[in-house]
């Protein structure tokens, strides 16, 4: 019986240590690849959460169809410095967290970056609390606890349902999972926003060829460029989604199956190929977040904008909902929210195993435990994959996020996509082997990649302080 490439990569051991017995030559062209494909559709359930379908929704509802094409170029730029970071990672088996302690100038016996590495943390507690809150409250307008979906009681409830399926899910800690919730989840939010946009035909506000032809012209009317810069950062990967992919990347099997880099032309050619998956891989996951942050711009764009209707934050989910249920029915404001609690869950499904990684190889860094301990790092995994969500969801119902914490972690984020965008620079000049890089159009590609993510977190840091 032939072993799936999970299996094959679950029954080679850790994949973190590179051991010549693992190699294996990689498959050529799509049809074979697609076997091999999986750490992208974690990146995109990721990337698909509240700053989407809100923020998306959101600028859709400011300036209508006129930007559209700004959804496709946001997200296109930035997928340059994902690939090179996750070619380092594949070459060299160590995900990016580690890459950034190597990256000069360094504080104390630690690169700059590391430092903030480990203060992402605090990053990580606003946003992924704000998402889990958005999530529990599309649910409980959906389904109140108590009668008042607003309720704290009723909020409450829904979070530490979510909270519980999130640990469930993850508290084995296996690969395999991830990939397969995610896989589905990210399906599911995209055919149904896809949906969505097509259900609009049906009700007042149908938009038409002409509306898409205006919205992809290139253009930027006087007054809009502050919506297009805001466009731009919030669209897209981020910092967090590119470091966590160099962690699939290696997980997936890309690295042990390409092996240690012995100097030979077999390697090269095996690392050329397992490259060329995460390629396929890379490109795949662009397809279906660009489709999905096009599909809730277009919505804000066609059912809001006529209307004069810019909403933010959580009225955007309650506007909706009621919109397309005094249009369409009762039943087509029931569909949206399950979509919408749907497509924000997906982001925790993704987050809670993507965003513990990063952590725990941050506290790696600075000697908490050693990363290839194999056993150490499952305990430390486990346990944030817990203490994570859990602190998440405190932050959502009981506590609230301080306006302190939410701009610190604002300014933190800036900060951090700054940060990766040099440190895959540096690695892909310093330390990633000149004989499995692509040509000079790429190399252009990634530099005008790397620039644009600095700069989107040098005017989100301008915007925070």
């Amino acid at each position: 019986m032939t072993q799936t490439p999970v299996a094959q990569a679950e029954e080679q051991g850790d994949p973190y240590i590179l051991d010549p017995a693992k190699v294996q030559d990689p498959p050529t062209g799509w049809g074979p690849s697609m076997r091999f494909l999986g750490p992208g559709m974690i990146t995109s359930a990721a990337v698909v959460g509240s700053g989407e379908l809100i923020t998306a929704t959101t600028l859709g509802a400011k300036v209508g169809f006129l930007l559209l094409w700004l959804v496709f170029v946001s997200t296109f730029v930035k997928v340059a410095v994902q690939i090179e970071l996750a070619r380092w990672s594949i070459s060299t088996g160590r995900p990016g967290t580690f890459g950034y302690d190597d990256v000069p100038p360094r504080i104390g016996r630690r690169g700059w970056i590391s430092y903030l590495a480990v203060l992402m943390f605090l990053q990580f507690l606003t946003s992924q609390a704000g998402v889990l809150g958005t999530a529990g409250l599309a649910l409980s307008m959906l389904l109140p606890v108590g009668g008042d979906p607003m309720s704290k009681a009723s909020l409450g409830f829904w979070v530490l349902v979510m909270v519980a399926v999130a640990i469930a899910i993850h508290v084995s800690d296996r690969y395999e999972i991830v990939e397969k919730v995610s896989t589905v989840l990210v399906v599911l939010v995209t055919a149904v926003a896809v949906a969505l946009v097509f259900g609009v035909q049906f009700t007042p506000f149908a938009w038409d060829g002409a509306d898409l032809a205006h919205g992809m012209g290139f253009k930027i009317a006087a007054g809009t460029m502050g919506i297009a810069l805001s466009m731009f950062g919030l669209t897209g990967i981020g910092a967090g989604e590119i470091s966590s992919y160099t962690f699939w990347c290696v997980e997936k099997g890309y690295a042990a199956w390409t092996g240690p880099n012995d100097g030979s032309e077999a390697w090269v050619e095996r690392a050329r190929g397992w490259i060329g998956v995460m390629k396929k891989d890379a490109w795949l996951s662009w397809v279906v977040y660009t489709m999905s942050t096009a599909a809730f711009y277009v919505l804000g764009a066609a059912v809001l904008h006529p209307q004069g209707l810019a909403p933010s934050g959580n009225d955007v989910i309650k506007l909706l909902s009621r919109i397309f249920g005094d249009t369409m029915g009762p039943w087509a404001a029931v569909v949206f929210l399950v979509f919408a609690a749907v497509a924000l869950f997906k982001t925790i499904v993704a987050n809670v195993p993507s965003l513990s990684r990063q952590t725990a190889a941050a506290l790696s860094v600075f000697g908490a435990f050693t990363w290839t301990d194999t056993a150490a790092r499952r305990r430390m995994m486990r346990f944030l994959m817990v203490f994570m969500p859990v602190i998440w969801g405190l932050l959502a119902v009981v506590v609230k996020s301080p306006l302190q914490m939410v701009i610190l972690g604002g300014i933190l984020n800036a900060l951090y996509l700054m940060a990766v965008s040099v440190a895959t620079l540096y690695l892909s000049h310093a330390q990633t082997d000149r004989r499995i890089k692509d040509g000079m159009l790429f190399t252009a590609y990634l530099v005008v990649s790397a620039i644009a993510v600095f700069a989107v977190g040098l005017v989100s840091l301008v915007d925070m302080l």
